[in-house]
């Protein structure tokens, strides 16, 4: 893995949306190559402090290395986002200014990195953002039988031709490299033209199931706004629909004092908001990001904050107005 940080996405948007402020704390929760790391560390200076965590150890060390003028101000760690209050307890890093997370893959794993991320290369069936990590991608390509591969390509990948593209692959096993797998999917879907190569939606599903990305998306949003102090910055960038349906149906529910059934007539849920909606409209890579890093073109940032001095509603008011005159 190069030991140089890659370009961050969305980067001036999210030292914003993340309101960083000098001998503030801030998490960094998908480390990367530390590019958001050190704008964090730059613009928090003097007294400024960030916890980088990641899954992947090459990217540890990778930032390590690009973050050594602020070795005094930074603490990374080898572990999944979804731990993030075990981190936090255990070095005492709470309540903190602002977390953010940049979801996807970093631009090492994809070009870098041996272990079959990418279709373009040619690379053993991995795709585990950790060593320690059990299953891999071909295990679940070789092992899974054809109607759970189709499922797993309809839900994960969104791919209109999971079932087409899981006949074959069930036909060509064993399969034990990234290129020969893309040769099958394109075989599978045939012709047909789109703007993304035919083994993307594949490829995309595979990851999300071995590293059970939503799974841990969906444990860390909840544990992060408990380490959140008031006033704090909770700051997601997504780059496909599953992963930001979760972050905006989160960040809505937690936004509402009540989350009751619409038919409900009484509140009896005892939810409290816990977040403000900062941007209600999603932030988008500009144009001329995009044309500098086409990577940047799928990314939508959500920003919300911590609030306090709610109000409890009261639970015996009507919320359906048709019955009021009843």
């Amino acid at each position: 893995m190069l030991s140089v940080i890659h370009k961050p996405v969305l980067l001036k948007e999210s030292v914003e949306a993340l309101a960083v402020q000098p001998g503030g704390r801030y998490i960094d929760c998908t480390l990367g190559g530390g590019g958001h790391t050190l704008a964090i560390l730059e613009k928090s200076a003097p007294g400024g402090q960030v916890l980088g965590i990641d899954a992947d150890p090459e990217a540890i060390r990778n930032a390590s290395n690009n973050l050594k003028q602020y070795s005094q101000s930074v603490l990374l760690v080898n572990d999944n986002f979804s731990n993030i209050d075990t981190i936090c307890r255990q070095f005492n890093f709470m309540p903190v200014h602002g977390i953010l997370f940049d979801l996807g893959l970093s631009s090492y794993q994809l070009e870098d990195d041996p272990r079959g991320f990418s279709f373009q290369r040619d690379a053993a069936l991995d795709m585990r953002f950790s060593p320690d990590q059990v299953t891999t991608a071909a295990d679940i390509v070789n092992n899974y039988s054809e109607s759970e591969l189709t499922s797993l390509l309809r839900e994960y990948g969104e791919e209109p031709f999971s079932g087409r593209i899981a006949r074959h692959i069930v036909e060509a096993r064993p399969i034990g490299t990234t290129l020969e797998l893309a040769n099958i999917i394109t075989e599978a879907v045939g012709g047909r033209r789109e703007k993304i190569h035919p083994a993307t939606r594949t490829f995309q599903a595979l990851r999300i199931a071995v590293n059970q990305e939503l799974e841990n998306l969906e444990q860390a949003l909840s544990k992060a706004v408990n380490l959140l102090g008031v006033g704090g910055r909770l700051v997601v960038i997504s780059y496909h629909s599953l992963e930001d349906r979760i972050v905006k149906r989160y960040m809505q529910k937690e936004a509402k004092d009540c989350i009751c059934p619409p038919e409900a007539l009484v509140c009896n849920c005892g939810h409290q908001a816990s977040l403000r909606l900062v941007n209600k409209k999603v932030i988008v890579p500009s144009n001329e990001e995009i044309r500098s890093n086409p990577r940047s073109r799928s990314a939508k940032l959500r920003i919300a904050e911590k609030i306090s001095g709610y109000e409890k509603k009261n639970q015996y008011v009507k919320r359906n107005t048709r019955y009021s005159n009843n």
